[in-house]
Formats: C-alpha cells, sequence, structure tokens
C-alpha cells in the first residue's frame, strides 16, 4: 500500500491549543502524500480553514450538540467561548455527545486509522468497532508524558505532609522534583473532569499508541523512558510546527490576527538582532488587572523593546494600563500590544526577537525552542508546571517567576510583582546567563530543524509509523 492509499482521520478537541497543532500534524502527514481528512464541527472550520494553507485536506464537519442538549449557549463550539467553571464542564460534557456523528463519518470515510485527542477517551472503542487502530495525540512531548503517567501509577503526592513539601517523581530519570501545588488541582466536586481523565488513561492504554509532538534530540532520555520503561508505543514527529515554512503559512496559522502582520514585521525590522522580548500567555489565560498592571510596569522596567499579547475579553479597552503607558511605551516605539490573537511562529522567528515570556503549553513552549529561544517560564495550569520543570531544569534554556501554585486559567493567585518580572526578562536577555542560554537553545533549533528533514530523526520515525499501520496486525 502506498502513502496515497493510506487515508488518516484526524479528531481534533475543539479548542485553539489543540486544533492547531493536530492541523499541522495533519499537515505533516498529507506533505507525506498521505490522504488526510480532518473532523470538525461548522463553527471550527474558519480556522482549521485557515491553518490547513496549501496542503491538500478534506475537512468533514459533524453537528456539534444543541444548546437543549447541553445547556451552552448557541455558537459555544469551540472552548474559548466557554472559560468560566461551569460552562467548561457543560462542554466537556457536550464533546462526548460527538460521538455518535463521529462514528457514522467513520462508517461513511472507511479511513485506515484515526488519530484522536486525548479528552475524546471513547475514540479508541470507536475505532475499534470499524476494525481499525486510534492513536492518541496529546500534543505534548515526552517529558510532560512521563511525568503524567508517573504521578498517575506511583501517586507520590499522597505521601507528604503538606502541599509545598517537594516529593521526586518515582521511577523517572533525573531526580525532578515537585510539589503537590503544582500537580493539577481537580475540584473534589468535579467528577466529570476526574472521570475524563481516568477514562482517557485507560482508552490510551488501550489505544495503537501515542504520536508525541516532540523530536528525539530533545529529550532522548524521557522518549526511551516513556517507551521502554513505561511500555507505552509511541512515535516522536515533531516540532509539527515547522510544517510551516513560508512567512504566510506563519502569518495564516491559527485566528485572524488582531495585527496586521506588515505592521508588525515592520516594527520588528527597525529593531536590533536579540533585542525584543515576546511576552504571550496562550489563549486560554486570563490575568487580573492587577497583574496585567505589574506586568505592564515590569516590561517597561526591564529596559528591554517589547511585543505583549493581551487576551483579547474584559480587560480589551486597556484601562488597567499606569497613566501615560501607552505614550511612553507604544509611542516611544519601546513596546507593541497586541490586543487579541497574535502570528505567533512568524514573530518569535524573528531574528530581532531575543526572548519570550511564556505560560509554558507545550505548543508554545516548543515553538519558543524552534525559534532558539531563552524563556521566562510562567506556568499557571494544566502540565505547564511539568513544562516549565523542562525548559528550566533539563534543557535549562529557561527561568521561573517563582509561582509555585496551580491556579487555573482565571489567574486567581497573588500577583507576581513588578519588580520579579523586570528581573526574570533582564535574566533571558542580557548578561552572560542569557547569552548562555540562548546558545543552548540555539542548538536545540538547529537540531529541531535537522529532525524534520529527510533522514531527520522525525522524518524517519513517520516512516516507521506508517509501516507499523501497514503491519498485518494493523489493518
Amino acid at each position: 500500500m502506498g502513502n496515497d492509499e493510506l487515508h488518516v482521520l484526524f479528531f481534533p478537541f475543539p479548542a485553539n491549543g489543540h486544533i492547531i497543532p493536530c492541523v499541522d500534524l495533519a499537515r505533516v502527514f498529507a506533505m507525506r502524500g498521505v490522504k488526510t481528512t480532518i473532523v470538525t464541527t461548522p463553527l471550527n472550520v474558519p480556522l482549521i480553514s485557515r491553518t490547513v494553507g496549501k496542503a491538500t485536506i478534506q475537512i468533514r464537519t459533524i453537528k456539534f450538540p444543541s444548546p437543549e442538549e447541553t445547556g451552552l449557549p448557541q455558537g459555544c463550539e469551540n472552548s474559548d467561548s466557554a472559560l468560566s467553571p461551569d460552562k467548561i464542564i457543560a462542554f466537556l460534557k457536550a464533546t462526548m455527545l460527538l460521538r455518535d456523528p463521529l462514528e457514522h463519518l467513520l462508517q461513511q470515510e472507511h479511513p485506515h486509522c484515526l488519530v484522536a485527542d486525548m479528552f475524546f477517551p471513547w475514540a479508541t472503542d470507536s475505532a475499534a468497532k470499524f476494525g481499525i487502530p486510534r492513536i492518541v495525540f496529546h500534543g505534548l512531548g515526552f517529558f510532560p508524558l512521563c511525568v503524567l503517567a508517573c504521578v498517575r501509577q506511583y501517586r507520590p503526592q499522597d505521601k507528604v505532609s503538606s502541599y509545598t513539601e517537594p516529593f521526586v517523581v518515582p521511577n523517572l530519570p533525573g531526580e525532578i522534583t515537585l510539589t503537590k501545588m503544582q500537580l493539577p488541582q481537580t475540584p473534589k466536586h468535579d467528577e466529570v473532569f476526574t472521570q475524563l481523565l481516568d477514562e482517557a488513561n485507560d482508552s490510551e492504554l488501550k489505544s495503537f499508541g501515542v504520536i508525541a509532538n516532540s523530536f528525539y534530540e530533545l529529550e532522548p532520555v524521557y522518549a526511551e523512558h516513556y517507551r521502554n520503561h513505561l511500555g507505552r508505543r509511541a512515535w516522536h514527529l515533531g516540532p509539527v510546527s515547522l510544517c510551516n515554512r513560508d512567512s504566510e503559512e506563519k502569518a495564516w496559522r491559527g485566528k485572524e490576527a488582531a495585527i496586521d502582520e506588515h505592521e508588525c514585521m515592520k516594527w520588528l525590522a527597525s529593531k536590533e538582532k536579540d533585542s525584543v522580548v515576546y511576552v504571550c500567555f496562550g489563549s486560554m489565560t486570563s490575568f487580573s488587572e492587577a497583574q496585567l498592571r505589574e506586568i505592564a510596569l515590569g516590561l517597561e522596567a526591564s529596559g528591554r523593546a517589547f511585543i505583549w499579547v493581551v487576551k483579547k475579553g474584559s480587560n480589551e479597552k486597556l484601562e488597567w494600563l499606569p497613566e501615560g503607558y501607552e505614550d511612553r511605551v507604544e509611542g516611544g516605539g519601546k513596546g507593541l500590544i497586541i490586543r487579541g490573537w497574535a502570528p505567533q511562529v512568524m514573530i518569535l522567528d524573528n531574528e530581532a526577537v531575543g526572548g519570550f515570556v511564556t505560560h509554558c503549553g507545550w505548543n508554545s513552549a516548543l515553538e519558543g525552542v524552534c525559534a532558539g529561544l531563552p524563556m521566562v517560564t510562567w506556568p499557571m495550569y494544566a502540565e505547564q508546571f511539568y513544562n516549565a520543570k523542562f525548559l528550566n531544569d533539563v534543557v535549562r534554556i529557561g527561568v521561573g517567576v517563582g509561582v509555585q501554585t496551580w491556579i487555573g486559567m482565571m489567574g486567581g493567585e497573588a500577583a507576581v510583582k513588578k519588580e520579579v518580572i523586570e528581573k526574570a526578562v533582564k535574566r533571558i536577555m542580557v548578561g552572560e546567563e542569557a547569552e548562555e542560554m540562548r546558545k543552548r537553545a540555539k542548538e536545540l533549533s538547529l537540531m529541531a530543524r535537522k529532525a524534520v528533514r529527510e533522514g531527520g530523526s522525525s522524518y524517519s520515525h513517520f516512516n516507521s509509523l506508517l509501516q507499523d499501520l501497514r503491519s498485518p496486525t494493523c489493518m
């Protein structure tokens, strides 16, 4: 069977941070000649169509459950519009109702493989109904996958006397220490999410395997540990964001940008190499006005030019900015504030950008690695503390702002002060420590780009995956 005869169907969870890497992954398959289909709901089609770019990929839609079935407002088909605690649980329940429409589509399409997001645990059984393998795509690398598996299996957090007492993650190379405060916190009443995670783990163990958005040279010890010690079948095919090769693909990836790409590039062109710090906390995080004010003051005090992406929403009018800030910073050419979606990969890859302040979502962390940038790590929820640990302590291209508590998407902890932010930005931008981190980051960037080229580790692992999919036990 040739690549063109193999048909792989991708089913991303309807959240921007899940959809975009899944579409990038689908593009990797399409670029290698595999017939590729992405399944989504109608209101997510524009985001996917933009991100698909020039790749030949079919998009099929299934209907999202009605407001009568879900209790959600009309048009709520993406987690971006369901960020309050009550809505996100209702949203998770709603996605469980996508099972029947997906199975109907599987019956129509007859794909050879289903690549489905971890948040669709039922997808393993759905694929099995039609005699096809299901592969799980978390969008994560091997390090966070290893930590998640070891914490779940050995439960070291149950053996400490307080939330602040450090423990070593058992059966994991590198003496990785965490505290209970840094683990994902699920409210006791939140049985839906707890049950979903349990089911996701069980379905992953029954699935054909896992695709990791990583490359072998970034985390060889953890790639081996995940496969050989934890016994999980996995293929590393990343960094998937590197499928976006020209400026147009980078600019169009994701939602429509809140800034004209030419205006952004013109601003960056006026700056010296490695002089700008890029600040972005992902598409889900909301900060208090007090925290936003501290960030504004810390960036100004650092003396570095910056691009700061402020999430569109309740803080949109920027009334929280210190008096005269926009005139001093934006008017003086020192800072550029983007109110909404930013073409992140395009900005990070610009030579004027020399550092990245990030929430440590794996997508952003890996995009920072690909751009060869030292990072200020500011984790808040999900597996972000694990990713921060990886950047700071394993590959040593990050410095933390000192947050120690998993606080969720709504940013409920006491504000990180401007002095701390100023110091962290300076540490990644100027001085000997910054240059050492930048050197290590640039070396990783070169390895990442080599990995996805012909003969590279991720390119070769793609061939291994295709062989596995064509094996008699799979077909």
